[in-house]
């Protein structure tokens, strides 16, 4: 909860400081709406973004255009992940892990617009910036019971045995960069289409990294509830037993990514504050109507 908080006080920094700065650079702010899917890359996943398992994810942002091509730009961004070996490459089905995270996250970037929508109608746009993000793996066990996973310290993070394997922590700084297509259907109202990718620097969306640790030790130190989500095989034909210490559980020099896709509604905000207005006078008895000739 305080994370969203913070998330919710960043986001109305940025309407606040963008409505103050209209003034300044004499172009309107706008906020935008995103809604489409989500996916990730990693080593339950080693593809890049596909639509067969994404989820649906959905954002608000504030655009202040800065000059002709440079906007700014900030929101945010929720979603889910997920995935699971069992749509994974065939050598890896036997492991038999999953794992299922929400994602909260909060950026700022800058926008790199191509052509002046205002005499193109249209244009194509790239972008880059910072995020912060917050996420929480879990899965079921094999009973149906919901876990997080990173408390049971699956790969021996936090447990004394182990001084290498620290834990991970929730809440990340992410790189974002992303292209799209915003069309003018009016002079407040644009609709897009937007692709944009996360550069994590963690490799524990998933839970899985790096290798098994001893099951004698875990099973002391976290309990059995730790071994059995650590490694599932011995649930599926050909799984095996638990792997001995020091086997291969995940790739630890490749990080994890996630991915957005989907359609975006842009809309100044003088427009907004224009119809509320409206509604305003309306509610009164006005009438912007001229008067009917005698």
């Amino acid at each position: 909860m305080r994370y969203l908080r913070t998330v919710a006080m960043l986001f109305l920094f940025a309407w606040h400081t963008s409505v103050q700065a209209q003034d300044e650079t004499g172009f309107d702010p706008s906020i935008t709406i995103f809604t489409g899917l989500m996916n990730y890359q990693g080593d339950l996943n080693p593809n890049s973004f596909s639509i067969a398992h994404s989820k649906f994810a959905f954002g608000l942002s504030i655009r202040q255009p800065l000059s002709r091509w440079f906007t700014a730009r900030a929101g945010i961004q929720i979603g889910r992940l997920e995935a699971a070996d069992r749509y994974n490459r065939d050598y890896l089905k036997t492991r038999n892990l999953s794992f299922f995270t929400p994602i909260h996250e909060a950026y700022a970037a800058l926008e790199f617009t191509f052509l002046d929508i205002s005499k193109s109608r249209f244009t194509p746009y790239l972008y880059g910036g910072i995020s912060v993000f917050h996420f929480n793996p879990w899965t079921y066990d094999n009973s149906g019971e919901k876990w997080f996973l990173q408390p049971l310290s699956t790969e021996g993070q936090g447990i004394e045995d182990f001084p290498s394997h620290r834990p991970y922590k929730l809440t990340q700084f992410a790189l974002p960069f992303g292209m799209g297509l915003r069309y003018a259907v009016s002079n407040d109202i644009n609709i897009g289409v937007e692709f944009s990718q996360r550069k994590t620097f963690t490799d524990h969306l998933d839970d899985v990294s790096s290798f098994y640790v001893d099951r004698e030790i875990l099973l002391a130190a976290r309990g059995e509830k730790a071994v059995e989500l650590a490694f599932r095989g011995n649930t599926v034909p050909g799984g095996g037993n638990y792997p001995a210490h020091g086997e291969q559980r995940g790739t630890p020099t490749e990080m994890d990514w996630y991915y957005y896709g989907g359609i975006t509604i842009d809309i100044k905000l003088n427009s907004i504050g224009n119809m509320f207005r409206g509604i305003g006078t309306r509610d009164k008895g006005y009438s912007q109507r001229c008067p009917r000739p005698l």
